[in-house]
């Protein structure tokens, strides 16, 4: 090939371009032939074959278009073309396709026998044009790097992390690797997630994922993250975009540990977690259960409160009675024990605590717990819930330990902490005063509930006659109410029966029930005359001795006029009226006589009213705290007593009277006092419902 390029191109003179240190080719416009490559040429661009299509012999040149498109423009207008840092990709055999960089000239030439041709002289500027752009590489690098610190400095810069667009770990972090120990091949692309707490994990991600589609200007997120010693601490995690134009180039954030701050945020919100749990709340049993669901799960996983029995005269070595009143655990976890009385001996660990007056804290594998680390009933929760601690705090109110609360951390939670053990006693602590009342009230309350039932008389035995008492206390009051009733034999054989009530719920309506109770004893057995005329002399009798008080009562008598007959003579001064149920079911009050309330219209007469007595049928009578609800209507309690005693008619007596104040009392507010009387059945209707025995009042 270079003797056939030789013989062709010597004949035109073009060999003095030969030494030339540029690229030179020589192309004929007549028929479009490359006549003409000196060596520097040839070894840039190759061997070409002379007199070839032009088209042909750049058949590997993917740029051959526009260059012959110049070609064409230098030999239709005769001027010179210069086309400067022009891109080439030139395909080497050894290394595949190279870009490289050229300056092209090209002229109208006069080849030797008269044709015009195309000049084309080129120089290579390959290392000057990548230098220009290395630098103005290093320039737009620097221009991030700016823009990143700017970025940086709104996020707060501890630990710094860069992400792609698309949210996935694109550059090394030192701070990343030394809190958290993972290496660049661990915590590039989404590798950043294995540090993440597991509780916390889904959701982080799903946060970052949405901000990713979304571009907040700011990013903002507080989870755990595990550091190199295995442990957790919260962190705050800000990320900004980086955005050139309108395009998200990539993300640039920081992690700052706010551990610190993160219990101290905890602990206030706890402590007022607390304050609100044990408000408005009088009922012990309860102020505890609202404790025990404000540990859980902020601080534990399981939580078993203990309150002690009030013995201040207990042996030191004498076993310790406690009762199990509330609780809580986190869901997914096994039934925790049933509450109850649970009796510890002076070795066992709750025993301990109270003896200590301080927290016994024990950690250990999940689900194996060492034998005493708990109540015996507890220890088998703390396997079956495969816990792997547990601590036992003492609950101080007024100098004594009131009661001991039992916690516990499961599974893969990190075990409880000591920081979490001063968390629950500064919230014990936090609660002492509304404790201390609730403590004082139970104790009034039973005091009071104790005085109350004292005042109050089983009742006599009657021949025929089934005769029920029940007496239940305000849920809302600790003293003493004034609710009574009274049921005793005359000399007649005729059995009374009454139920009053007194205005209030302290000692001195109690002292005053009790009087007028006694005393309406004596005017009933003193004279055999009709009750309301017993009742017009009670009320004289008020006017003298308690002449500020007033009160409600119906005054009955039961009594057999004749063999297989009874009939009820009664009275009624402002209290709800008598229930008279028969066997079939069909309820309804006694409503013939109704007088004012005690105390109000001194030495006024009284009537009263005979009504027969069904065989079989129940008289009740009652208080008003069986019938009346805030906000409700006296009319729709009484009709829903009614109701409730007709579908009981056929149940023993004692049923009768303890299914009544299951039913009637949800949502009722005071003290309840109620006596019902069973009538003989006919023997010619049929069996009646199986007697009762003596009935004391409960």
């Amino acid at each position: 090939m270079k003797v056939a390029r030789g013989e062709r191109s010597s004949g035109l003179g073009l060999e003095v371009f030969d030494p030339a240190p540029v690229g030179v080719s020589v192309t004929s416009t007549r028929d479009r032939r490359l006549v003409y490559t000196n060596a520097v040429y040839r070894s840039v661009f190759g061997d070409r074959s002379l007199w070839a299509l032009a088209r042909e012999a750049f058949g590997d040149h993917v740029e051959r278009d526009y260059y012959y498109g110049l070609l064409d423009q230098v030999l239709c207008t005769g001027k010179p073309v210069t086309v400067i840092e022009a891109p080439v990709a030139i395909a080497y055999a050894d290394t595949g396709p190279q870009e490289r960089f050229f300056t092209f000239s090209l002229s109208e030439i006069s080849l030797g026998d008269g044709d015009p041709g195309v000049l084309l002289v080129s120089v290579e500027v390959t290392e000057q044009v990548t230098a220009a752009q290395r630098i103005q590489a290093l320039a737009e690098e620097r221009r991030r790097l700016v823009e990143r610190y700017h970025k940086l400095g709104s996020v707060g810069a501890e630990m710094i992390w860069v992400t792609s667009a698309d949210g996935r770990v694109i550059e090394p972090s030192p701070g990343w690797e030394r809190v958290t120990g993972q290496s660049w091949e661990e915590f590039r692309e989404e590798g950043w997630r294995d540090v993440i707490h597991p509780d916390d994990r889904e959701a982080t991600v799903r946060s970052w994922s949405r901000a990713a589609e979304e571009v907040p200007p700011l990013w903002e997120n507080i989870h755990r993250i595990r550091l190199a010693n295995g442990t957790y601490r919260h962190f705050s995690v800000r990320a900004v975009p980086v955005i050139e134009g309108d395009t998200v180039v990539e993300w640039v954030g920081s992690c700052t540990d706010i551990e610190q701050e993160w219990q101290d945020t905890r602990r206030l919100e706890l402590l007022g977690l607390a304050a609100a749990a044990t408000a408005d709340i009088t009922r012990l049993e309860e102020m505890l259960t609202a404790l025990a669901h404000a540990i859980v799960p902020e601080l534990a996983d399981g939580c078993i409160i203990y309150l002690l029995s009030e013995s201040p005269d207990r042996p030191a070595n004498a076993p310790l009675v406690a009762q199990h009143v509330a609780s809580a655990a986190r869901p997914g976890l096994p039934d925790l024990p049933e509450q109850g009385e649970e009796i510890f001996t002076s070795d066992n660990v709750l025993t301990r605590t109270v003896q200590r007056r301080r927290a016994i804290h024990r950690t250990f594998p999940p689900g194996m717990p060492a034998p005493g680390v708990a109540p015996a009933k507890a220890e088998a929760w703390l396997v079956a819930a495969k816990a792997n601690s547990v601590v036992l705090v003492p609950v101080i109110v007024d100098g004594t330990v009131a009661a001991v609360v039992a916690a516990s951390v499961c599974g893969e939670r990190p075990p409880i902490s000591v920081a979490d053990i001063t968390l629950i006693g500064q919230m014990l602590d936090h609660a002492h005063d509304p404790l201390s009342n609730a403590i004082e009230f139970r104790r009034t309350k039973r005091v009071a509930l104790a005085l109350q039932r004292s005042l109050l008389p089983e009742p006599p035995d009657v021949p025929d006659l089934q005769i029920a008492a029940r007496y239940q206390p305000s849920p809302a009051a600790a003293d003493v109410g004034g609710d009574w009733y009274d049921c005793f034999r005359l000399r007649d054989g005729a059995t009374m029966l009454t139920i009053g009530d007194v205005a209030g719920h302290d000692l001195p309506a109690a002292v005053t029930m009790s009087q007028m109770r006694n005393m309406l004893r004596g005017l009933a057995v003193d004279r055999e005359e009709p009750v309301g005329e017993i009742l017009r002399r009670l009320d004289v009798a008020m006017e003298t001795l308690y002449d500020e008080e007033t009160a409600t009562c119906v005054l009955a008598r039961v009594e057999q006029p004749a063999p297989g007959r009874w009939q009820l003579d009664y009275s009624v001064a402002g209290h709800p009226p008598p229930l008279l149920v028969t066997p079939d079911g069909d309820g309804r009050f006694l409503l013939e006589t109704s007088d004012p309330l005690l105390g109000v219209l001194h030495d006024r007469p009284r009537g009263s009213s005979i009504e027969p007595l069904p065989s079989g049928s129940t008289l009740l009578l009652y208080t008003d705290g069986l019938v009346e609800r805030p906000g409700e209507d006296i009319d729709t309690g009484l009709a829903r007593l009614r109701r409730h005693a007709a579908a009981l008619a056929r149940e023993s007596l004692a049923t009768f009277c303890d299914e009544l104040l299951v039913r009637m009392t949800a949502g009722g507010k005071d003290d309840i006092a109620m006596i019902a009387v069973r009538l003989p059945s006919d023997p010619e209707a049929g069996p009646a419902a199986p007697p009762a025995p003596r009935i004391p009042p409960s």
